[in-house]
């Protein structure tokens, strides 16, 4: 039995229901996809509870791994029986679906269902951010908030991998030896201690870059964290949407840059997709990065595994198993 998970209306995960479907062939340009895992995002939960609108009833989850068992005219790069994964492709909570092969990458050998549907948004937003949003170099030195959380340890192994000095945040002891052991050079538990006096006690001048996936409750001092004519990075809202601002502030605060950039922008092209998720790829078959145990929940108890992660319950990244 193929079924989905519709999100009948915005709001908490009671709206979520598990429905039967059947799927149509493959159009042109499409291939039919046997999911066997799906990528668990902090956007996801951003779409089910409304914080980003979308039009319901609709499916949500951005990513997923499987193997090709259709293909449509006019596709001519993929065949039956390939190992793909996709990011930014609404639509994902389902055990099968049909999908334009825009999207689509090849998984390595070396890499499994779970390693593809848990890492491509969290490595190719990594890429993106170390490399064209910022182009980190050895001399440089950053904060990465959340560095337990799926994309704060990507992004703090391949920022060492770089040369950079890491300082990161978390918000357990249990997350702060985690992160420890991927080479942070500072760790500092945001809960218990004042992150920018700890900050700027190890580099008085502040630092270059700051990467904010946390959001409200940490992007205001961490402006005080940067040098002056330091990059500010809001990427993500785990602790709620951060506040509004004037450009004054970031005057008064040292000629400050702010910039609140997603995937989407910049994997526009197919282009520019493809190069940002090669780059993943390379780096995590390479060995510089090494993923987490990946969390697994069921695709029907989605709604528990929304509230792990809300919560903040979830070390690394999570799957979820039709």
């Amino acid at each position: 039995m193929s079924y989905q998970i519709t999100l009948k209306a915005q709001g908490d995960i009671s709206n979520f229901e598990q429905q039967e479907i059947t799927l149509s062939p493959p159009q042109s340009g499409e291939v039919r996809i046997e999911q066997k895992a799906i990528g668990l995002n902090f956007i996801d939960t951003y779409h089910r509870d409304g914080l980003y609108q979308l039009e319901t009833p609709t499916v949500i989850g951005q990513e997923g791994a499987g193997i090709i068992t259709a293909v449509g005219e006019d596709v001519t790069q993929f065949n039956i029986g390939d190992r793909v994964c996709y990011a930014s492709v609404l639509g994902a909570y389902a055990s099968e679906r049909n999908i334009t092969t825009d999207r689509l990458i090849k998984i390595p050998s070396s890499i499994s269902y779970e390693e593809a549907a848990s890492s491509l948004i969290r490595g190719g937003t990594a890429s993106y951010l170390l490399f064209d949003l910022f182009q980190l170099k050895p001399e440089h030195t950053t904060l990465i908030h959340a560095g337990a959380g799926g994309v704060g340890q990507i992004l703090i192994q391949w920022a060492k991998a770089i040369g950079a000095t890491v300082i990161t945040t978390v918000s357990t002891e249990e997350k702060a030896e985690v992160v420890r052991m991927l080479g942070a050079d500072l760790v500092i538990n945001y809960r218990t201690e004042d992150f920018v006096k700890k900050v700027r006690e190890f580099i008085p001048e502040g630092v270059d870059v700051v990467y904010d996936g946390v959001g409200k409750e940490t992007f205001i001092p961490s402006l005080d964290t940067l040098k002056p004519l330091g990059m500010m990075v809001s990427f993500g809202n785990a602790s709620g949407a951060p506040p509004a601002i004037s450009p004054l502030l970031l005057l008064e605060k040292g000629s400050l840059f702010l910039t609140r950039p997603n995937l989407n922008a910049y994997t526009a092209t197919k282009e520019r997709y493809r190069t940002v998720m090669d780059r993943w790829f390379l780096a995590l078959s390479s060995g510089k990065i090494k993923l987490s145990l990946q969390q697994k929940f069921p695709l029907s108890e989605v709604g528990r595994a929304h509230q792990a992660l809300e919560n903040r319950e979830i070390i690394g990244s999570a799957v979820l198993i039709p």
